[in-house]
């Protein structure tokens, strides 16, 4: 689900991790924004066609934990 603007992507190999700026009302009627990060595993499928999933391999496991950790990173380590 991609509802904003990407702001970084993170990915080694085919996983990968997305982040997201998106703005929405706040109570006050004011504009508030908020990141989200989208997890994916891209593949080819038997046509050869581009797809993502967010369904995992074992041998994936140590890739998503990089890619999510780099976006964690990036959402919590302020410069």
């Amino acid at each position: 689900m991609e509802n904003g603007d990407v702001v970084k992507r993170f990915s080694t190999g085919a996983i990968n991790a997305t982040v997201f700026k998106n703005t929405t009302k706040n109570t006050e009627g004011n504009d508030a924004e908020f990141n989200t990060v989208n997890f994916s595993r891209r593949f080819k499928d038997k046509e050869g066609n581009w797809k993502s999933s967010s369904s995992l391999y074992a041998k994936d496991l140590p890739k998503a934990m990089i890619v999510l950790s780099k976006a964690y990173e990036y959402l919590t380590i302020k410069e």
